[in-house]
C-alpha cells in the first residue's frame, strides 16, 4: 500500500533490537516447570473450555449454526461471543509454544482440527471472522469502535506465526496472510479505502510480527497507518456511527479516551481509558518507532511511560484500578481490595516494555517488564495450570479466587501464551550487541555480526542471585554483551573467565564489549536482600504501610500462614526480614519477621477509649504470584508498619 505522507517521521540512527523467535531459545530454570505445566495441562485445557463454550460450533461451517448464545451488553452494542476468534488465536499460539517446548501429537492434531475449520470458513476475498460470516453476515467493517473485528485478526495472526515457527506448517499462516492482504486492501489513505483503525488495538503488534516473519514491508506500513491515523479529526468512530444511523455521542463509554482515540498518538501525554487497549496501543507505537526509526514517537512514548510508572502503577506491575472501565481513573488512585489490575493489562505491559527495548537496552523498561511479569501477570495462572485470575487485587478478605473460566475468557490464553513464550523476552539482538534483559536458565542461538553465537545461562534466579553465562561463538568475534542490573539490586558484580571486571552501569546495563572466543564465561552476582518498600503518601490507602520485596518478587501475607484478620498484624521497621528456602508452592523463598497482632477487647463495640492490646506474632510472607494456591483465605500485600526509630 502507498502510505500517506505524514511529514512527522524523524529518522533515527539508534540500533534496532529485536527478540529471538522462540524456536531459537530453550528455557529451563524457574520458568521451565511452568512451561511444562502449560504443555501437560493448560494448552489442552484452553481448547477444551473454548470448545465447551461453543466456539468451534461458530467457526466450523460444517456444524449447525449456533446463532447468538451470549447476550449483548453495553446498550446492546457487544457480546463477548464476537471475540471468540481472539480466544482461539491465543489458544493456538499457546499450544504452538508448548509444541516448541516438547512434541505432543494429540495437541498438534487438536490445533490442526481448529485450523482446518478456519480454512473452511475463510471467504474467497480472504476475510476471516466467524461472527460476521456466520452470526451477523453482511455487517463486516461497520463497527470498528466496539466489536473487536481487527483485534480478533491480530490474535489469529500471532497464533498463525507461532504455529508456523513451532511446526513448520504454513496452512494457518497462509490463511492469515490472505486475511492481512484483505485488510491492507480495505484500510488506508487511498480513494475507496476506509481510514479506520482498531477500536481495541492489538493488530498493530501482529502486523509487525507478520512483516518480520514474511519480509513483506506492506504489513509494517499498514501497522504504521493504523498508528498514525488513530485519533485524527474527523474522528473515524464518529463517521462510522453516522453510517450506522447512530448518534456519535451515544458511545456507551462516553469518551474516546476509553479506546485512546481522543487525540492523535503523538499528542497523547496521559495513559487513559481501558488499560489493555492502552498498553497494546503503546506497544504498537513502540514497534513502529523501531521499524521505521521514527523518533517523533519517542517523546510521546516516554511521556506516557512516565505517566503510568510514576503515578498509576501498582507495586505488582498491574494497572487499571477500576472495574467500571477496566482501566484508569485519576493519578495515584491505587486501591488495594478493589484493584482491577486485569491480568491482560499486565501481559500487555510486558509487551509494551519489551518493545520499548527495541530502541536499545534501558533498565527503565526492562525493570518494569520483569516486575509485571513476575507478579501481576504470573499470578493470573494457578500453579496447576487450570485456574486463572481475571482481576488481581492486592488485598482480599477471602472471597477472591481464580476462575476455571470467565464470561470474557481473554485472560486465560493471554497469560498462558506469555508464560509459554517467556524465552522470547530474555534476549534482544542488534547489530553488534546482545542484551540480556531477563535472567533464567536457558540456551539461545543468536546471529550477531554475521557469526553464530550460543549463549547458555545457568542460574537459579530469581531464587538465587548468581548467573553464569557461557559464550560460545562458532569463531572468535567482537560484540557487546549487555547485562541488566536491576534497579533494586544494591550491587552488580561481574566476572569474565573468573577475573573481576570494573565496568560502570549505564542505563541499567553492564556493557561488555570485547572479542569473544569459544569457552568464554561471564559471571554476574545480583543482590537479592529482602527489602521494605513504601508508597508515595498520595496513595492514601498505603499510608503507614509497607510492602516486602525480594529480587523481582512482591510478597504478601496469606491467612493460611498468618491466621485471619491480616490487618491486625503490625510489622516494626526494625524487625529483620529472614529468608527460608521451602519446597512449598513449587519451591519459593519464604520471608518471616517478628511483629505484633492487635486484639480488640471491646467486644460488640465499634469504638473504645482503650487502645487494642498487642501480643507477639510471627509474620510469614510468600511471593504474590503464588497466593490462592493453597487453602482459601484472606491475603494482604501492604502491611501495617510501626516506626521504631
Amino acid at each position: 500500500m502507498n502510505l500517506h505522507k505524514t511529514g512527522i517521521a524523524t529518522p533515527s540512527t539508534k540500533a534496532k533490537f529485536r527478540p529471538l523467535s522462540l524456536d531459537k531459545v530453550r528455557v529451563g530454570g524457574f520458568f521451565g516447570p511452568r512451561i511444562d505445566t502449560i504443555c501437560a495441562t493448560t494448552a489442552r485445557t484452553l481448547f477444551d473450555r473454548c470448545i465447551e463454550a461453543g466456539m468451534l460450533d461458530q467457526v466450523d461451517p460444517d456444524r449447525p449454526n449456533p446463532g447468538q448464545v451470549i447476550p449483548f451488553t453495553h446498550n446492546s452494542t457487544v457480546t463477548t461471543q464476537m471475540f471468540w476468534d481472539s480466544d482461539f488465536g491465543k489458544s493456538i499460539e499457546t499450544a504452538a509454544y508448548a509444541l516448541n517446548h516438547r512434541e505432543d501429537g494429540e495437541l498438534e492434531a487438536l490445533c490442526d482440527t481448529v485450523i482446518a475449520a478456519y480454512g473452511r470458513l475463510q471467504q474467497a476475498d480472504g476475510y476471516l471472522n466467524s461472527w460476521y460470516i456466520r452470526i451477523e453476515p453482511g455487517q463486516r467493517w461497520t463497527n470498528l469502535r466496539d466489536r473487536h473485528e481487527l483485534y480478533n485478526a491480530g490474535h489469529m495472526i500471532e497464533g498463525a506465526i507461532a504455529y508456523y515457527h513451532a511446526t513448520g506448517k504454513r496452512a494457518f499462516l497462509d490463511m492469515l496472510c490472505r486475511y492481512a492482504d484483505h485488510i491492507d486492501e480495505t484500510f488506508g489513505p487511498e480513494a475507496g479505502q476506509l481510514r479506520g483503525y482498531p477500536g481495541h488495538p492489538e493488530l498493530e503488534l501482529a502486523l509487525v510480527k507478520l512483516g518480520r516473519v514474511t519480509g513483506e514491508r506492506r504489513y509494517l506500513e499498514l501497522a504504521r497507518f493504523f498508528v498514525d491515523e488513530r485519533g485524527r479529526d474527523p474522528k473515524y468512530f464518529d463517521i462510522e456511527a453516522a453510517r450506522r444511523g447512530e448518534r456519535p455521542d451515544a458511545f456507551h463509554f462516553g469518551t474516546f479516551e476509553y479506546c485512546q482515540a481522543h487525540q492523535p498518538v503523538r499528542e497523547q501525554t496521559r495513559v487513559v481509558g481501558h488499560a489493555v487497549r492502552a498498553a497494546y496501543l503503546y506497544a504498537g507505537m513502540a514497534d513502529v518507532a523501531t521499524e521505521f526509526s521514527d523518533d517523533s514517537l519517542t517523546g510521546p512514548l516516554d511521556t506516557l511511560w512516565s505517566h503510568l510508572t510514576d503515578r498509576n502503577l501498582y507495586i505488582t506491575g498491574g494497572f487499571g484500578p477500576s472495574a467500571d472501565n477496566e482501566g484508569l481513573t485519576f493519578d495515584y488512585d491505587l486501591p488495594n481490595e478493589t484493584a482491577y489490575a486485569e491480568t491482560c493489562a499486565s501481559v500487555a505491559l510486558v509487551f509494551w516494555a519489551s518493545r520499548m527495548l527495541g530502541r536499545g537496552a534501558d533498565g527503565r523498561y526492562a525493570d518494569i517488564m520483569e516486575q509485571s511479569l513476575y507478579n501481576n501477570a504470573l499470578a493470573g495462572l494457578s500453579l496447576d495450570g487450570t485456574r486463572f485470575f481475571y482481576d488481581n487485587p492486592l488485598e482480599s478478605r477471602g472471597g477472591h479466587h481464580r476462575w476455571t473460566w470467565h464470561r470474557c475468557p481473554c485472560c486465560p490464553p493471554n497469560i498462558s501464551r506469555l508464560v509459554a513464550s517467556v524465552g522470547s523476552y530474555i534476549y534482544g539482538v542488534a547489530d553488534g550487541e546482545v542484551a540480556v534483559h531477563l535472567y533464567n536458565a536457558s540456551e539461545a542461538e543468536i546471529e550477531v555480526g554475521g557469526t553464530s553465537v550460543k549463549l547458555v545461562q545457568t542460574t537459579d534466579y530469581p531464587l538465587k542471585g548468581a548467573v553464569d553465562i557461557a559464550v560460545e561463538p562458532t569463531t572468535a568475534c567482537r560484540f557487546t554483551l549487555s547485562l541488566r542490573v536491576p534497579a533494586w539490586s544494591r550491587s552488580g558484580r561481574v566476572w569474565i573467565n573468573g577475573e573481576p571486571v570494573d565496568v560502570a552501569v549505564k542505563a541499567g546495563y553492564l556493557r561488555l564489549e570485547r572479542n569473544w572466543a569459544p569457552g568464554d564465561r561471564v559471571g554476574l552476582e545480583l543482590d537479592l536482600t529482602p527489602r521494605r518498600v513504601y508508597a508515595n503518601p498520595r496513595i492514601t490507602v498505603d499510608q503507614g504501610r509497607t510492602a516486602l520485596m525480594r529480587g523481582p518478587f512482591v510478597y504478601c501475607l496469606e491467612e493460611t500462614d498468618n491466621g485471619a484478620d491480616l490487618n491486625a498484624l503490625v510489622l516494626p521497621d526494625a524487625a529483620p526480614l529472614l529468608e527460608e528456602d521451602v519446597d512449598d508452592l513449587g519451591g519459593i523463598v519464604r520471608l518471616t519477621a517478628s511483629g505484633f497482632r492487635e486484639t480488640w477487647h471491646g467486644e460488640g463495640t465499634l469504638y473504645s477509649l482503650a487502645p487494642p492490646t498487642r501480643e507477639a506474632a510471627q509474620l510469614t510472607a510468600i511471593p504474590y504470584y503464588a497466593w490462592d494456591n493453597r487453602e482459601p483465605g484472606a491475603m494482604l500485600t501492604w502491611i501495617r508498619r510501626e516506626d521504631t526509630k
